[in-house]
């Protein structure tokens, strides 16, 4: 259908115009040979006239009936109508111009009142007529309609080009979200603990070479915190919710990452060995950012982590009490804690955090162990 053009339609249309009108005028020749000038005039503008069907093929059937009453012309009516078929989607209109045509080929000419023989005659030639100007109708309406095919077809494909363009996007964006939740749970977690441990040595040590080294160690570790909140920003900017990524931490972890989160945590409470991965991974990244929070927003603060199991669904719950000193003014991206929530609800769960009465804080995550 979208293939390449004929050998006919890569002929100029200016010649392939003059060759129609030299053909119509041959045939016209013979049909008006031994008529008046008149006949002569009509026949000769039916021809002219075909040089114009592209544009106005409808005009052009109208001049071409009269030079088909007065001359038995084959050439120059039925590309008339077949130009008309080809360009209008009106089928009322095209039967009628069929008819007509029909009807001004089987005219007696020159007109006389008919006897009942003629008349019959007349109808019968009418009929064979009427087949014969049926024929570039339809042939006209079949060009048209493989010509509308071809079109809708390079329009179907150009839609689908353009949905895989979108879905190609949407994966990106999706790809981009989850790289900006990982980047945050995974390098500013480093990074934040980085900080705390060196503004705590700044303060702690006596050696003046050491606070300074330690001063500097924490500068850095703040401004890399800076430009990763602002990277992750940008990559949320167009992002959305993302599968996993591998690898991945699992509960085996968690007791490593407790120990080593540089605060006083304890970890009670086990969970089963068959927690789908994504649960576990989804448990292990709510320790870990909780524990992150605690440490820059809760110095001094013990914390607890609970993993608790009921029914087919699991979770765990971190809690920290009051602060005992000042924290340290680190840069928060505040993406965390909805990274958490997305999670949960990704894994057909649940996510709440707060306050609690004794001026703590508390994250708690609810996840079926297997997906469903």
């Amino acid at each position: 259908m979208t293939g390449g053009r004929t050998g006919w339609a890569r002929v100029p249309a200016p010649v392939r115009d003059a060759g129609l009108v030299a053909v119509a005028v041959g045939d016209a020749w013979l049909a008006v040979s031994d008529s008046s000038w008149p006949e002569a005039g009509l026949a000769a503008l039916a021809c002219a006239a075909l040089a114009l069907r592209r544009y106005v093929p409808l005009v052009v059937v109208l001049l071409t009936v009269p030079a088909t009453v007065v001359a038995d012309l084959v050439v120059a009516p039925l590309a008339a109508l077949f130009a008309l078929a080809e360009r209008r989607h009106d089928r009322r209109l095209l039967g009628a111009c069929a008819v007509l045509m029909a009807a001004a080929s089987a005219a007696p000419w020159p007109w006389h009142d008919p006897d009942s023989r003629d008349r019959t005659w007349t109808l019968i030639q009418f009929a064979y007529t009427l087949a014969g100007t049926a024929a570039p109708v339809l042939f006209g309406q079949l060009v048209q309609a493989r010509r509308d095919l071809s079109r809708r077809l390079a329009e179907i494909e150009e839609a689908r080009e353009h949905e895989r363009a979108l879905h190609a996007q949407a994966v990106l964006a999706r790809e981009r979200a989850q790289l900006a939740r990982e980047m945050h749970d995974v390098v500013s977690h480093q990074v934040s603990l980085i900080a705390v441990q060196a503004g705590a040595l700044q303060v702690g040590a006596k050696d003046t070479d050491a606070r300074e080294a330690a001063r500097t160690i924490r500068s850095l570790s703040v401004a890399t915190l800076d430009e990763l909140r602002n990277m992750v920003t940008l990559l949320r900017a167009s992002g959305g919710r993302a599968t996993e990524l591998t690898p991945q931490p699992t509960l085996a972890d968690i007791r490593k990452l407790v120990a080593t989160s540089g605060i006083d945590a304890e970890l009670t409470g086990v969970l089963p060995d068959t927690v789908s991965t994504p649960a576990q991974r989804a448990i292990y990244r709510t320790v870990q950012e909780a524990l992150t929070n605690v440490r820059k927003h809760a110095p001094g603060a013990g914390a607890t982590v609970e993993l608790w199991c009921e029914g087919d669904d699991v979770g765990v719950t971190v809690t920290n009490g009051r602060p005992t000193r000042p924290s340290l003014p680190l840069p928060g991206s505040r993406q965390g804690l909805v990274g958490l929530r997305e999670r949960a609800e990704i894994l057909h769960g649940t996510f709440s955090c707060g306050p609690t009465p004794d001026g703590g804080y508390g994250v708690s995550v609810r996840i079926p162990a297997q997906p469903a």
